[in-house]
C-alpha cells in the first residue's frame, strides 16, 4: 500500500541540474510591498513561503540561494512585515510573505497583514505553489490549519516543507511525520510530497531546488 504524503524522492540528475543552474545565478531582491497594486508584474511563474513566525522562513531561504543575508533572518517573531518579492535569474519569483500567529506587533499591524496575504493568495494569477513551512519540532498547530484552510480556498496548491529536520532525533521523527499525513489528508490542495529540510545541516536543500525549478 502506498504511503499518503511520502518523503519527496531525490531529484533526478536532469531536474538537480536545473535546481542548481536556477540558484547558481543572480537572485536578486526586487521590492517589499504592503499592498496589492505595488506586486510586481505578473509575467513570470512564481512560488511562495508561508510559516508562523519564527519558523525557519528567512534561514531557507538563504539555504536555497546560498546568500547567507538575502532575506533577514531575526529572532524577533513577525518581523517580515511585508511581501518580499525576490527575483530568480528572470525565469522565477521568490515570495516571503508575513510571517503568520504569534508577531510582536500591534492587534491592527497583524490584521493589515492577513488581509494582505489573503489578498495575495486568493488574487495572483502567477502563483503556482505555496510553500507551507513546519517546524518539524512541533508539526501542524491550529494556527497553520488557519492557512491550510485559507489555500484551499483560494485553490492554491500547496507543499509542506519540514524545518528544522536536525533538531529532531530520527527516533521522534515518524510521529511527527504520522500526525502532519494525517493533517493533510483533510486539505484538497495538498501537494502529495512532504519535503524535509535542515537550512544549517542542507537537508532537503536541493530537493527543494530542483521542485522549484521544475514548476511550470
Amino acid at each position: 500500500m502506498t504511503q499518503a504524503f511520502p518523503l519527496a524522492p531525490e531529484p533526478d540528475p536532469a531536474d538537480r541540474e536545473a535546481g542548481r543552474l536556477l540558484f547558481a545565478g543572480p537572485v536578486d531582491f526586487v521590492k517589499g510591498v504592503t499592498t496589492m497594486q505595488a506586486l510586481p508584474a505578473p509575467d513570470r511563474p512564481e512560488v511562495c513561503f508561508a510559516g508562523r513566525s519564527n519558523v525557519g522562513k528567512s534561514s531557507l531561504i538563504n539555504a536555497l540561494t546560498g546568500r547567507r543575508n538575502l532575506a533577514r533572518a531575526s529572532n524577533t517573531p513577525g518581523r517580515t512585515q511585508e511581501i518580499n518579492y525576490f527575483a530568480a535569474g528572470e525565469g522565477r519569483f521568490l515570495v516571503d510573505l508575513p510571517g503568520y500567529g504569534f508577531a510582536e506587533a500591534p492587534k491592527p499591524v497583524v490584521e493589515k497583514w492577513q488581509r494582505l496575504l489573503k489578498s495575495y493568495l486568493a488574487g495572483r494569477q502567477t502563483l503556482r505553489r505555496a510553500f507551507v513551512l513546519i517546524d518539524t519540532r512541533h508539526g501542524i498547530k491550529a494556527v497553520d490549519e488557519e492557512i491550510l484552510t485559507l489555500l484551499d480556498r483560494s485553490a492554491v496548491t500547496f507543499q509542506v516543507v519540514l524545518t528544522k529536520a536536525d533538531k529532531v532525533k530520527a527516533a521522534d521523527r515518524e510521529a511527527i511525520l504520522d500526525q502532519v499525513r494525517a493533517a493533510l489528508q483533510k486539505h484538497p490542495a495538498a501537494y502529495p510530497e512532504i519535503v524535509l529540510t535542515s537550512s544549517e545541516k542542507g537537508d532537503g536543500v536541493e530537493v527543494l531546488r530542483a521542485i522549484i525549478a521544475t514548476i511550470a
